[in-house]
């Protein structure tokens, strides 16, 4: 049996929808910054190391470090889950430094060749995060009818 045409339309819109997909998550550190206003405090030096970043309770504010605090984070960021986390989540969480118990390295996400790594890391990884949010809402119905009880 060959497929209708609403068939044809949806398995369109899919593969759309998967290469846009992938063109982001494959290449996210060549997606433009997210912009965010960046508020620099008064009096400290001029510093774009990270130690640990927090986000604040409504999650619209990220801490960065003592200089530097990023807000107007979209809560639509927090959509697009890695597991049980957003993938801003993920990167404030990965991009600490750290020293392991047993051995005493210690693991430095900062950058001596890029110091604005992580802060440009940050606004792709949200401008990926939207982007991704935007494509799977407007993915097609695919016309397969609810079974009840799930």
């Amino acid at each position: 049996m060959l497929p209708s045409g609403k068939d044809l339309d949806v398995f369109r819109a899919l593969v759309k929808a998967g290469q846009r997909l992938a063109e982001i998550h494959i290449h996210y550190e060549q997606q433009p910054e997210h912009p965010l206003t960046k508020r620099e405090k008064a009096g400290e030096k001029l510093d774009w190391r990270v130690i640990r970043m927090r986000l604040s309770k409504d999650k619209t504010t990220l801490i960065y470090n003592d200089f530097l605090t990023l807000s107007e984070i979209p809560k639509e960021t927090f959509e697009y889950r890695l597991g049980n986390r957003s993938a801003l989540e993920w990167v404030i969480d990965q991009y600490q430094v750290s020293t392991d118990k047993r051995s005493g390295i210690t693991n430095d996400p900062n950058r001596e060749d890029d110091t604005q790594y992580i802060l440009r890391l940050i606004g792709q990884v949200i401008t990926v995060s939207l982007e991704t949010v935007k494509i799977v809402k407007a993915l097609p119905e695919l016309g397969i009818p609810e079974t009840p009880g799930r």
